[in-house]
């Protein structure tokens, strides 16, 4: 008899044990630093693994296996993708919980200073998962380009610069998706579609204006008047001979002064000769810009040329005569510092 009831305290006793070491395996901390899990799509179990083991961040991987397997992650290798922030001193379950559910951190995603869609592609992919060439097929693709009556040198008009979130590994159609929603957001707020028509542009036309803005000039408090002169010569006909269209034009970005040889350029971009707006951005403009073309000064200016000094400021001129003399004034302050 007496054998009989130690067999089963020893029985309680590795009973306890066990639960005991299980308790622990489950809920003893595990993560020993704040880290973010990238899990690509099509990823395995084993491939979730050695991220693990590569990040160092647990202090007993084999406990995480053994819990995972309590918990069927990772079974049938059904393994969510997505960007995971794991902080330290959380245990299997709460990570495996975690990665389990899918429940990704988005990340900030932020677009701005591109200067083609190509460009702009690879600025999502510095964040993202996604491929860069691949979101270019995507965004210059047919099907795209009819759903929002663009083409390939007009579609980044689609794209408003801005701080977005994400989830990391969206697919491009969901990128292409998400930003066709905030394009319609950003152009519902504060009048923005009134004031287009006010001023008679469309929304694209809006856009290609103020890319020519935005590298005109660096300085937000002229904005709203260099916009002005180019709406004054729009509707007057004039030619809008911005300087940053011949830079787009001849593909010379790094240009630092236009000459009259690259005035010749053959493009359409180039307003010295085709009159109107270019056919596409020339730049991702800012949306100071953007507003400040929709908000543009009401004045009588039809030029503007830099001032002889390093502000960055413009001189600007109602005729083709002070224009002449701002400009003369510019020249000669530019042979008196020997700066070509």
């Amino acid at each position: 008899m007496k054998k009989w009831l130690y067999a089963i305290l020893i029985i309680f006793i590795v009973a306890g044990v066990l639960a005991f070491i299980g308790y622990q395996k489950v809920f003893n901390p595990v993560v020993e630093k704040d880290t973010t899990l990238l899990i690509p799509s099509q990823s395995s179990y084993s491939d979730v693994i050695d991220l693990l083991t590569k990040s160092k961040i647990l202090n007993d991987i084999n406990s995480f296996k053994q819990v995972s397997g309590w918990m069927n992650y990772g079974k049938d290798d059904n393994i969510p993708s997505g960007r995971y922030d794991i902080k330290q001193g959380w245990n299997n379950k709460q990570l495996i919980s975690k990665l389990r559910s899918g429940d990704q951190d988005p990340i900030k995603v932020t677009i701005n200073n591109v200067r083609e869609i190509q460009n702009l592609s690879a600025k999502f992919a510095s964040y993202l998962e996604v491929d860069s060439s691949t979101l270019l097929r995507t965004i210059i693709s047919d099907s795209v380009l009819k759903k929002y009556d663009a083409d390939i040198g007009n579609i980044m008009t689609l794209f408003i610069p801005n701080t977005y979130e994400f989830w990391w590994d969206s697919s491009p159609k969901e990128i292409v998706d998400r930003m066709s929603k905030e394009y319609d957001r950003f152009w519902s707020k504060d009048g923005r579609k009134e004031k287009a028509a006010d001023i008679g542009l469309t929304q694209r036309e809006v856009y290609i204006l103020a890319s020519i803005v935005e590298k005109e000039t660096q300085l937000n408090s002229e904005k709203q008047r260099i916009a002005g002169v180019y709406l004054n010569r729009l509707e007057r006909g004039i030619l809008l001979q911005a300087d940053p269209t011949v830079v787009f034009a001849t593909r010379l970005f790094d240009l630092r002064r236009v000459l009259n040889k690259h005035l010749k350029t053959d493009s359409p971009y180039n307003t010295y000769k085709y009159a109107g707006l270019p056919p596409g951005p020339i730049y991702m403009p800012g949306i100071k810009s953007i507003d400040a073309v929709l908000n543009a000064e009401d004045h009588n200016y039809l030029y503007f040329c830099a001032k002889p000094d390093n502000s960055g400021a413009h001189a600007f001129a109602t005729n083709l005569i002070g224009h002449n003399k701002n400009a003369q004034r510019y020249w000669n302050w530019l042979r008196k510092n020997r700066i070509r």
